[in-house]
């Protein structure tokens, strides 16, 4: 049994090396929360097509070297030792242990060569498609009179949570008559996502009334579009939200929002990457060649195995020529950094923010038995200067290279300022501008983000209670700010619709005294006095709008976003000259 089990697991890693693959660009690690709760997939899927024939390789292992053989006694009698000797080895979870000898492997190539699960694999291709099983909600933890429960904080157009009326701060009580109480939010997305076309029972303390009440849901799949929401932000400034990823959807959708906006009288563009993890390679050449003459490079890709070096050029022969200003920070990756890339080597677009990720290595996917799959690197790619924005990670662990420079504390905001500085080659933009490669792109214009601070983090959990009272009618002098009409997910937020006047931020002020659990003082209130109006208008905007809406309230005075809209007419210029003729002195990448 014990060298059936090792054979398979040697067997499946040869195999791996030994099959023809998708080629694929990456994300990067995971963390961020969307629909339900559920984490985000940091690893996006193939761009090229499969081989004929669906599943290929099964059975072609080549026989094992004398080295392959040796590690395979090596790990049968690492796993005898442990069956025999550990305490609990009555209880070893095999498809652990063997999935972590997997990964582990893996991981000593690189941090982005990955092994998924038949479960990690399904959840992985749905979104690629933009979807999920489940029933349409983001949920999240919040505390309220001290006591920690998992709350509706959103609802989508036409899901199945929003056909069965649930709404903004609902308090999800049970899920299949067992209580939740105690479960974080991602112990409760599990129990709520499920098959298509399956239900499941939600009981909830209804916000609007206190009352608990027990909903039956079908589960049903729920859409994710890559770009929620796009808008005039002043007369004649387009924006479009971009910060989801590349799935299968992601060029379609992008050219019907920029035919939109036109429509809407867009003279100019900002596109916003920031935090975009990537994904689909083809989708992001797709987009980048939007704005970029046929014959100019998007791309290119070298790698080990014949074949797979490619050149990508854009086949566009009547390219938008609107000024373009496009937005990335430390979380743009891979697919996004492609995109950034091109338009900044051909000086088609001023990029500002943050220098991003730094990903510029492309991996092969393979699917294997049992509907699992191995992630391979198999090439480096290059922006068209010749660019390789690839970070060192050679001498730093998968945690440390997966959190530099991440949003956060002031020693990150060092770390990531050491990070931000040009550390590899030098190349030349068409007009001449001086880009380097090893670490990102960095931006032509960089400008801090907004952050939340501690003090301010302690302040979302009283701004959702105190909400939760205002929109369902219970703060007195504000009925006015009650919502129990159907949310309008179409609705274009307005800058003088649910202020939070001076009054209003008294009553909050009033409503966080009489609950002494938060420990806030009317001082902290008024310093933090900026971030809860900002704050609390999103929850209300949530409530009667739905989040895309929401997110609106947190655009208008963003910095980065300001910025971007105060050099569009440098935008403009740089790519009129970069039409007028390219830098003879520029070195094309070979």
């Amino acid at each position: 049994m014990k060298q059936k089990i090792s054979s398979g697991l040697v067997a499946l890693l040869l195999v791996a090396l030994s099959l023809p693959t998708f080629v694929l660009a990456q994300q990067p690690a995971p963390g961020r929360t969307g629909a339900q709760g559920q984490p985000q997939q940091q690893m996006p899927p193939n761009v090229g097509p499969a081989a004929p024939g669906g599943r290929r390789g099964r059975g072609r292992v080549p026989a094992a070297s004398g080295a392959t053989a040796a590690i395979e006694e090596d790990f049968a009698e690492a796993l005898s030792i442990v069956q025999e000797n550990y305490v609990d080895g009555v209880k070893i979870d095999y498809n652990a242990a063997f999935k972590s000898s997997i990964i582990g492997m893996l991981r000593s190539l690189d941090p982005h060569s990955n092994y998924y699960d038949s479960k990690e694999f399904e959840e992985l291709q749905a979104d690629w498609r933009s979807e999920y099983y489940g029933i349409g909600a983001t949920i999240g933890d919040r505390t309220i009179g001290g006591q920690t429960d998992t709350y509706i904080l959103a609802t989508f157009p036409g899901a199945p949570a929003t056909r069965a009326g649930l709404r903004f701060a609902d308090r999800i009580v049970e899920v299949n008559g067992e209580t939740i109480k105690g479960k974080n939010s991602s112990d409760v997305r599990d129990r709520l996502r499920g098959p298509k076309g399956s239900t499941v029972k939600v009981k909830v303390e209804r916000a609007s009334t206190k009352a608990l009440e027990t909903v039956e849901i079908t589960r049903d799949a729920v859409g994710q579009p890559t770009i929620p929401d796009s808008y005039i932000l002043k007369p004649g400034v387009g924006y479009i939200d971009m910060t989801r990823g590349f799935n299968r959807s992601t060029a379609e959708e992008f050219i019907a929002a920029l035919e939109d906006l036109r429509k809407q009288g867009m003279t100019s563009l900002v596109l916003d990457l920031r935090g975009n993890p990537g994904g689909l390679l083809d989708q992001a050449v797709k987009v980048a060649e939007r704005f970029l003459q046929r014959g100019q490079v998007i791309l290119s890709q070298k790698g080990r195995v014949a074949g797979s070096d490619r050149t990508y050029e854009s086949r566009n022969s009547s390219p938008d020529n609107v000024p373009l200003v496009v937005l990335v920070n430390r979380n743009s990756a891979s697919a996004s950094e492609i995109v950034a890339g091109a338009l900044q080597d051909h000086d088609r677009a001023l990029i500002i923010g943050e220098t991003s990720f730094g990903k510029g290595l492309v991996q092969s996917i393979i699917p294997m038995e049992y509907g699992t799959a191995v992630t391979l690197t198999s090439s480096k790619y290059y922006t068209p200067s010749g660019r390789l924005i690839q970070r060192d990670y050679t001498n730093e662990g998968l945690y440390d290279y997966y959190t530099r420079g991440g949003v956060g504390s002031l020693d990150e905001e060092k770390k990531a300022a050491a990070a931000a500085k040009p550390t590899g080659p030098e190349s030349l933009t068409d007009t001449g501008r001086k880009v380097y490669g090893g670490g990102g792109i960095a931006p032509d214009e960089p400008v801090k983000p907004r952050l939340i601070e501690p003090a301010q983090q302690r302040l979302i959990d009283p701004i959702f209670a105190f909400v939760r009272e205002l929109v369902n009618g219970r703060i007195k002098g504000f009925e006015d700010y009650k919502i129990s009409r159907a949310i309008d997910y179409e609705h274009d937020i307005k800058a003088e619709e649910y202020p939070v006047t001076d009054n209003l931020f008294k009553a909050f002020k009033s409503f966080v005294a009489n609950d002494e659990t938060y420990k806030l003082k009317d001082t902290q209130l008024d310093r933090g006095r900026d971030f809860i109006a900002r704050q609390m208008r999103y929850d209300i905007a949530t409530a009667a709008y739905g989040t895309v809406t929401a997110s609106q309230v947190q655009i208008v005075d963003d910095p980065q976003v300001a910025k971007a809209i105060e050099v569009l007419p440098r935008a403009k210029e740089l790519s009129v000259a970069a039409m007028r003729g390219r830098n003879p002195e520029r070195k094309t990448f070979e």
